[in-house]
């Protein structure tokens, strides 16, 4: 009687929780066209999930344990439990599987409850506080059914039959229904298929992939304005959204108290692909905004405008594009792709940028710059120092991109600093001087996407009439622009960053140094040289290489708290409740170092304009350059002088 009942059960429940998947699929189908290979994507589910995955889950171990145990279990289970029942594969050694399964999956039942006694702000509650529950009824309901199926037990009383039916189907509802027609375990399926056709795989494996998407300008509409102008596997990333809140706890503009939380930003397009209203988002990280954020998201359905009722354009605006909240999403969703799509819809349809935004798009298509600089002052900077021009010379071992540093006087000390050094260091070195333009980071961040390409065509032509071996730049966000982006537009160049060469100079003996005695130093990574592309070690490898003991901030390298200089932020100048650079130099006095060490020309920017007392900033250039030894002079009297 127990085997008929328990697979006419499982049966039932499978074939309820395919047909809910297919009504989710044709919902992710509403999407925009996305190019995948489908069996490539599917049979690499497993690697992605057990490698890169948990890769990102297994930074915090007990979570990681948690997760092992509870899935592991669950998937071992289910499948032991269809092979028996469904397939009639019963036998003891099966059974004994089934139960080892479940009882892995008990223990992680027991960890899961443990964490939802004390909820951390950053987690989800509502539905999600069934879990521990659900979890613990499906694993101890099959448990005990395969403890009955290892000692023979065929026949029990009706009312403890029809007691363990229920019991079944209550554990199956949650566990098997809920991942295709809704609840918490949503993110196991989606989550699933979201590794197989991830909008950038080549995230997966070790790779990195952090540059935006191209947008096509012939297109009528221009952005995302509503659920379906998102590609099909966005939609189908938001249903893998876990809710575990790392993205929130992470966000720059979040803890500042603007309106952005990641967490409900994604569970808002959830609601804007299905339609109706969700109180997805439950508790604050900080006080004054839980009634903002915990009252009802609504929405009309998928061809309804996301920013009719669901969305506050300010929202999307608050983002500084740092890439934290993506660093630390466990099921790798782009979360900053989505804002800027947003973005490209508020500018170029709209008009609607806020803040300084238009006049900085206006002075971007005046002067090629965001200032409104005469575009002939571009090489003022470095007037007396006698740069060979790419424009003179024709050929350089490497190109200097000054970027619009090169407009600001106290990134002009950087940019000088740079040029000593690469001279002392023997570099055959050239700029563009004033045929360089806007690199077009600030226009594509703000959503312009038109006046992007026009900068970036612009500066490619130029380009190409030059022969270089490669690009150097200060300017973290103009080196992720060339290195990852312009490579769309058919500009594929060797671009670094100054730390990189410099580093290399070093390691090569071309560029020697003199150790500081004592200088007390913490060292702040950028984001588009850290988290955009992997640039941690250089930086610190110079200030090791003048005697320098970095002491870290809390926050440093991946997990690094942006300066709030990124993605627009300070043009569109959304109120919060304090500012971010504020809240980063608390970082830095906690260390309580005289110095903070920045490698990026907004960074000092923002870093600087902090309240006094702070400790100095200065560019990792203006530090080597004061460690440089005196130069000797050789005069043919054969006498020397010290410079």
């Amino acid at each position: 009687m127990l085997t008929p009942l328990v697979s006419v059960l499982l049966l039932l429940g499978l074939l309820i929780t395919l047909f809910g998947a297919v009504r989710r699929v044709m919902l992710w189908r509403r999407g925009k066209p996305f190019e995948v290979n489908v069996w490539a994507g599917l049979s690499s589910i497993p690697r992605r999930y057990l490698v890169d995955l948990h890769h990102v889950v297994a930074r915090d171990r007990a979570i990681a344990h948690m997760h092992v145990a509870t899935a592991g279990g669950f998937v071992a289970a289910m499948v032991t439990l269809s092979v028996i029942y469904l397939l009639g594969l019963d036998n003891s050694v099966m059974h004994l599987v089934a139960l080892i399964a479940c009882a892995v999956m008990l223990l992680g039942a027991q960890l899961v409850a443990k964490r939802r006694r004390l909820v951390p702000t950053h987690l989800s509650t509502g539905p999600w506080m069934r879990l521990p529950k659900s979890l613990n009824v499906f694993a101890g309901t099959f448990l005990l059914v395969s403890a009955f199926g290892l000692f023979g037990i065929e026949s029990l009383p009706s009312i403890l039959l029809v007691l363990l039916g229920l019991a079944m189907i209550a554990g199956m509802g949650e566990m098997l229904l809920g991942m295709t027609w809704g609840g918490p375990m949503k993110h196991a399926f989606a989550g699933a298929l979201h590794l197989a056709f991830h909008p950038r795989p080549e995230r997966f494996g070790g790779g990195q992939s952090t540059g935006l998407r191209p947008l096509d300008l012939t297109e009528p509409h221009l952005g995302v304005a509503k659920s379906t102008d998102f590609h099909w596997n966005q939609l189908l990333g938001f249903d893998a959204c876990v809710q575990c809140g790392r993205c929130e706890k992470a966000c720059p503009a979040f803890a500042a108290g603007q309106p952005l939380n990641p967490k409900k930003l994604i569970q808002d397009m959830v609601v804007g692909m299905t339609g109706g209203s969700t109180t997805a988002y439950h508790g604050s990280a900080h006080p004054g905004q839980e009634q903002q954020l915990g009252e009802k998201a609504i929405c009309g359905g998928p061809e309804q405008s996301l920013f009719e009722g669901l969305l506050d354009p300010d929202t999307v605006w608050s983002c500084t594009t740092c890439r934290a909240c993506v660093e630390e999403c466990p099921m790798m969703i782009e979360h900053v792709d989505v804002i800027v799509d947003l973005r490209r819809y508020l500018t170029l349809e709209q008009g609607a940028t806020p803040g300084k935004g238009p006049d900085i798009l206006k002075n971007l298509i005046a002067t090629d710059n965001p200032n409104g600089n005469p575009p002939l002052q571009r090489h003022n900077w470095a007037v007396d120092l006698h740069i060979p021009l790419m424009a003179e010379v024709k050929q350089a071992d490497v190109l200097l991109w000054a970027g619009d540093g090169a407009f600001d006087m106290r990134n002009q000390r950087t940019l000088r600093a740079l040029v000593t050094l690469f001279r002392r260091a023997k570099v055959d070195f050239a700029v563009l001087g004033n045929e360089e333009l806007d690199c077009g980071d600030l226009a594509r961040r703000l959503g312009d996407e038109a006046t992007f390409q026009r900068l970036a065509r612009t500066n490619i032509h130029t380009l190409s009439q030059y022969t270089f071996r490669r690009i150097v730049t200060a300017d973290p966000h103009a080196f992720h622009i060339l290195k990852n982006e312009y490579p769309d537009f058919g500009g594929n160049y060797d671009v670094c960053h100054h730390t990189q060469l410099l580093a290399e100079l070093v390691d090569q003996g071309s560029l020697k140094l003199k150790p500081f005695q004592e200088l007390s130093v913490t060292y702040h990574d950028p984001c588009y040289l850290g988290r955009y592309n992997g640039g941690y070690e250089a930086p610190r490898s110079l200030l090791r290489a003048i005697g320098i003991n970095i002491k870290e901030m809390e926050r440093s390298g991946y997990r690094s708290r942006c300066c709030g200089g990124g993605g627009g932020a300070p043009v569109s100048d959304v109120a919060g409740k304090r500012r971010i650079s504020d809240m980063r130099m608390d970082d830095v006095r906690d260390t309580g170092a005289e110095i903070v060490v920045v490698a990026c020309p907004q960074c000092s920017l923002m870093l600087e304009g902090g309240v006094e007392p702070r400790p100095e900033v200065r560019d990792i250039a203006e530090l080597l350059l004061e460690a440089l030894p005196p130069q000797v002079q050789h005069f043919q009297s054969g006498e020397v002088e010290a410079s």
